[in-house]
């Protein structure tokens, strides 16, 4: 009884390993690839990065702006007019601005608090307003 082998040696092994790799137009259409999507999905990281921290400080800023605008109509300073200045919290530096104009009545005015911060370079800002009557001591 003979046996036949299975596998041969010769032409076929070599055969089978030539079909084994990525052929050169195979290579650069992944490269091409490449080189178009990272840019895109490192934009998209640094856009989310910054929407993130947007969305932080203007928290930040709106609670500086409540502070702010709580503490003028205590101490009666929002009487005055238009005033501006600076508040560091932390590590970040926020700008701002009140005024004060009249409404629709003599008595009744508009306080507008403002505050002002930079992300990356690029200026935000928050405001709150509120009606003062200004009869009341």
């Amino acid at each position: 009884m003979k046996l036949k082998p299975t596998h041969r040696h010769g032409s076929g092994a070599r055969q089978r390993y030539a079909c084994n790799g990525f052929t050169l137009a195979e290579v650069l259409a992944a490269l091409v690839f490449m080189a178009i999507v990272i840019p895109a999905a490192v934009h998209g990281l640094q856009i989310a990065s910054r929407a993130g921290q947007v969305a932080q400080r203007k928290s930040a800023a709106a609670r500086v702006a409540d502070r702010l605008l709580n503490e003028m109509i205590i101490t009666s300073q929002a009487k005055l007019p238009n005033q501006s200045g600076s508040l560091q919290e932390g590590p970040y530096t926020y700008r701002w601005q009140m005024r004060n104009e009249r409404w629709q009545l003599d008595a009744i005015h508009t306080i507008t608090m403002q505050v002002t911060f930079t992300v990356q370079g690029e200026d935000y800002d928050v405001r709150l307003s509120t009606l003062l009557d200004t009869t009341q001591p």
